[in-house]
């Protein structure tokens, strides 16, 4: 292992961007909950940011881990990410409110978040990497890295601008290393090409990976069926991801302790895929090729910090697209108008704007789409 991530005890972290909600806040007696098992089995690894819940996030780890456990039993991760600041000077207030909203005096990982060409020169010309940096050399931060949003040149543009970098976190999963518009693939290879040890998110997508289409899940219910085992979708994507050389650690982010009790199942005692679980697995993207949904992870980017002037719940009307139009669920109508569209903007109300495309991981076309639900689910006046 690289002698950044010594202290990782396994190949799972607890990616905390999906905890579990009661009532728009944090379900703090779950989540401590799952913040004992996670630790009691071995593991250490949590990472968190600054807009994962609006902020929630990063109160809750204070609550259920950094105010219940010795700074030594777990590592942290958190991230500098681009709304929060417009100026050199704004970075460290930013991160030290940072510190104490979490609880601690150090992060143990800290990452340029979300790094992609339309933000690249704003980190740039605010010398966020060079703040890191200094921080570090004041203890304050123990590596430094970056989370990749972006096709692989412009990541090969950024190690190369910025080499003392220590690390890469990037999205990799069984359907996106064939994805042109994410270009996985690629953008891993470019990582180990600068001899950069990688941190893997979204290997599940946003949990698509979890829940299979019928025909998908028939795949690998039949392969269970012939070993005798009763292995999880989301076991064989999680599995996938951390079977790459050079993978340090893969991100889930678990939002029960059911999720995290499978998840910690499969990680305990890792073993990459087999040949004939990897065919399985191409199979399975196969079917997903065959549906035409839309691959939208629910990462939020799009509509928190004021992406959407109108307020249109887009990660959740393509959700619900996909229902309607892949799943042939029929209660997606009622969804849209009743629980969606009743105090938020209808996919009809956009004006075309493209800030949300700007900041879209997965590089989606949203105001084609938009157009596509307004189409589907809106009365024609």
């Amino acid at each position: 292992m690289d002698a950044t991530f010594q202290e990782i005890r396994k190949l799972l972290g607890f990616g905390c961007m999906r905890l579990p909600m009661k009532d728009a806040q944090v379900d703090l007696e779950e989540f401590k909950a799952m913040v004992d098992r996670f630790l009691e089995e071995g593991f250490n690894y949590f990472d968190t940011a600054h807009p994962y819940l609006k902020g929630l996030s990063e109160l809750a780890l204070r609550d259920a881990l950094t105010s219940r456990y010795p700074r030594n039993a777990y590592l942290l991760a958190d991230k500098l990410t681009e709304p929060y600041f417009e100026k050199e000077e704004d970075i460290r207030p930013f991160f030290e409110q940072q510190l104490q909203w979490c609880g601690v005096d150090y992060f143990d990982f800290y990452l340029m978040h979300a790094q992609m060409e339309n933000n690249y020169a704003k980190f740039n010309r605010c010398h966020a990497y060079e703040i890191a940096q200094e921080l570090k050399k004041e203890g304050k931060i123990r590596h430094v890295g970056l989370s990749f949003h972006d096709r692989a040149a412009m990541l090969d543009t950024i190690l190369t601008d910025h080499p003392e970098v220590e690390f890469v976190q990037i999205q990799f999963n069984y359907m996106d290393v064939t994805n042109p518009a994410v270009d996985s693939r690629r953008v891993y290879e470019t990582a180990r090409k600068h001899g950069k040890p990688v941190i893997v998110m979204e290997p599940v997508k946003g949990g698509s990976l979890a829940v299979l289409p019928e025909r998908a899940r028939q795949v690998l219910d039949r392969l269970n069926r012939e070993r005798g085992s009763e292995h999880s979708a989301a076991s064989y994507a999680i599995r996938y991801a951390a079977g790459f050389e050079g993978i340090c650690m893969v991100l889930s982010g678990m939002s029960s302790l059911q999720q995290m009790k499978d998840n910690l199942s499969f990680m305990k005692d890792f073993s990459p895929l087999d040949d004939e679980e990897k065919k399985a697995l191409s199979e399975v993207v196969k079917v997903f090729h065959g549906l035409n949904a839309i691959p939208c992870t629910a990462c939020r980017y799009c509509i928190e910090e004021n992406h959407c002037p109108k307020e249109i719940l887009i990660p959740d009307i393509f959700a619900c697209l996909n229902s309607r139009t892949v799943f042939k669920n029929q209660n997606a109508d009622f969804y849209y108008r009743e629980v969606l569209t009743d105090h938020n903007g209808k996919a009809g109300d956009c004006i075309r704007c493209g800030g949300c495309e700007r900041v879209c991981p997965q590089h989606l076309p949203i105001r084609q789409h938009l157009e596509a639900a307004a189409a589907l689910f809106e009365e024609k006046k």
